[in-house]
């Protein structure tokens, strides 16, 4: 996973984790997380939708992790 880098949308509240790859499919992991395979089905991205409500636990949790230390 090292070669993968995050990005997010906040305009569209998207996560995404890509590499370098072409896409050639898309698998719907379950609604809101997408899969994306490269030609030879390698895993090339991810992308998680409404990712804000999606995570929002583990953000209430790191927020109280920051507001300690």
């Amino acid at each position: 996973m090292d070669d993968f880098k995050v990005f997010y949308d906040d305009e569209e509240d998207i996560l995404y984790l890509a590499k370098e790859g072409e896409e050639a499919e898309v698998v719907e992991l379950s609604p809101g997380v997408n899969m994306e395979l490269d030609s030879n089905g390698n895993l090339i991205g991810v992308e998680v939708f409404k990712a804000s409500l999606m995570f929002k636990d583990v953000l209430k949790l790191m927020e109280k992790k920051l507001q300690v230390a």
